[in-house]
């Protein structure tokens, strides 16, 4: 599995929106309902939407977000096969940041719960790629 970071590439490519989010400090995670592990919200682009509209959709379904600021942080790349890329070629997608004041009371989407953390969880949905997208973030953004 390789990760990589760009500034910037043709939009047409970005097929993903991942969302490293923070709420009063903590970090957001979310548990899918079918999986004991945690994730950054995000997913995928779906046709004919613009990518920072596929940021904003994934964060308010897979956490409830409701009042929030977001901003992309830079453009990854996955290469390698994986639970969504059976083929293993260079897939992109969008960083983005954000933050939440508001969320709503319960969930309507695939996730069973979110939850706020003072430090990064141990059991990771993605392990080889999301604590890089978490370090890249820091490195950018402190």
């Amino acid at each position: 599995m390789r990760v990589r970071f760009y500034d910037g590439v043709d939009d047409g490519l970005l097929k993903f929106a991942v969302i490293i989010s923070k709420s009063d400090g903590k970090w957001v995670f979310c548990k899918h309902k079918e999986r004991n592990t945690y994730e950054v919200p995000g997913g995928h682009r779906e046709a004919g939407e613009k990518i920072d509209d596929t940021a904003e959709r994934e964060l308010k379904e897979e956490t409830g977000a409701i009042d929030f600021t977001i901003n992309p942080v830079c453009v990854y790349s996955v290469e390698g096969k994986n639970r969504v890329n059976a083929a293993g070629q260079e897939t992109f997608g969008m960083l983005y940041f954000a933050e939440i004041s508001k969320f709503e009371s319960e969930l309507h989407s695939e996730m069973e719960k979110v939850v706020l953390l003072d430090e990064l969880p141990d059991e990771w949905t993605y392990p080889l790629i999301q604590p890089l997208l978490i370090a890249e973030y820091e490195r950018r953004c402190n």
